[in-house]
């Protein structure tokens, strides 16, 4: 079965094009195509990448304390805004034990890589755990799902601005640290949060904790320096790492052309499937290639320096079930943020449609 690019223009065109049967293939076949060794993590390999991060990001920082310039801040923002996002995917792996055999050299390097850019590790880590267990499921999913037609009806117009204009890109991440997602409150800072199980109660209030210390040290630095400093040198950046995040998260999850499941209908692997790569063009090895989405949702052990390699030998099993943009990054966002709003209240697989298509009371 050759694997073909799927970029389609409606559901109906999919439905045609792969048709409502189950996979013909699982997991073990896809395992056994992908070469052993990209299973294992190397633990030199994995410090390597993140402490390449770190000199560039420390580069990054002196060269802009030495030019000083409003023409060099903006720049600045954006490349080390894309570092933090690196750190961040660093930190990733981490979370999901592909950065080393190693649980506790997991946990620490997760912190540094983490905490500096406010994020709280174990909270994250614990609630994208439960979103990679039950991706594409309407009911159960934690981030990006969709909202069904009843409730975008009653969403309030300050919360659809938020969760469906450009700008909430800015705003989407924190706020979803804070207050979890619509219809599923919680907070990542918590042990109450319900996707938090007892006995991870100290590894919530432990990374709630270092969070906090990080937010007083750029309180008191912003107390020595001043607010400019800050904006300098901290807002300018976490700001384009914020928009990298939701981006990406956005782009790997909301699109017309895949669907989402409910009930019985769902299971691990349709779910794993219902994602699609991205090509973000030089961008790809600065963010450890991210946008190699598919296998990393079917099987998230892979250190993301395997991801490219696992990629290329479950292709021709996937065949048409393989989902990769042709799209530009920018142009994939255009089509999805308009057209991405609600499913429908019923059905066992259901695609997203816009507010253009609410039905008439």
């Amino acid at each position: 079965m050759q694997s073909k690019l799927i970029e389609l223009n409606n559901p109906v065109e999919e439905e045609l094009y792969l048709g409502d049967s189950e996979p013909p293939f699982t997991l073990q076949d896809l395992k056994a195509a992908i070469p052993p060794e990209c299973f294992v993590p190397s633990t030199k390999r994995s410090l390597f990448y993140f402490l390449v991060d770190v000199g560039i990001i420390g580069i990054l920082y002196a060269i802009a304390s030495y030019l000083d310039s409003w023409w060099v801040w903006p720049v600045f923002w954006l490349a080390q805004g894309t570092m933090f996002w690196a750190l961040f995917v660093v930190g990733h792996d981490c979370g999901h034990g592909s950065f080393s055999r190693k649980k506790w050299i997991n946990n620490l390097i997760g912190h540094l890589a983490h905490i500096p850019i406010l994020v709280p590790y174990h909270g994250w880590r614990i609630s994208h755990r439960t979103h990679h267990k039950n991706t594409g499921n309407i009911d159960t999913d934690e981030s990006w799902y969709p909202v069904t037609e009843s409730q975008y009806r009653e969403m309030p117009a300050y919360e659809k601005f938020v969760r469906f204009n450009a700008l909430a890109l800015l705003v989407a991440y924190p706020l979803y640290l804070f207050k979890g997602t619509p219809g599923k409150p919680g907070s990542h800072f918590l042990p109450s949060n319900p996707v938090f199980r007892p006995s991870e109660k100290w590894d919530v209030i432990t990374s709630a904790t270092l969070w906090t210390l990080m937010l007083g040290c750029l309180g008191w630095l912003t107390y020595q320096w001043g607010w400019m400093w800050l904006v300098k040198y901290y807002v300018g950046p976490y700001e384009v790492f914020v928009v990298w995040l939701a981006l990406v998260t956005f782009l790997h999850h909301t699109d017309p052309d895949i669907p989402w499941y409910r009930g019985k209908d769902w299971y691990f692997l349709k779910g794993a499937l219902s994602t699609i790569d991205h090509d973000y063009g030089f961008i790809n090895n600065i963010h450890h290639n991210i946008g190699t989405h598919v296998a990393h949702h079917i099987f998230l052990s892979i250190p993301h320096y395997h991801l490219k390699t696992a990629t290329e030998a479950i292709k021709p099993i996937l065949g048409n079930y393989y989902r990769k943009s042709n799209r530009s990054v920018f142009q994939a966002f255009l089509r999805s943020n308009p057209s991405c709003h609600f499913v429908t209240d019923t059905g066992a697989k259901v695609y997203y449609k816009s507010k253009k298509e609410l039905q008439k009371d």
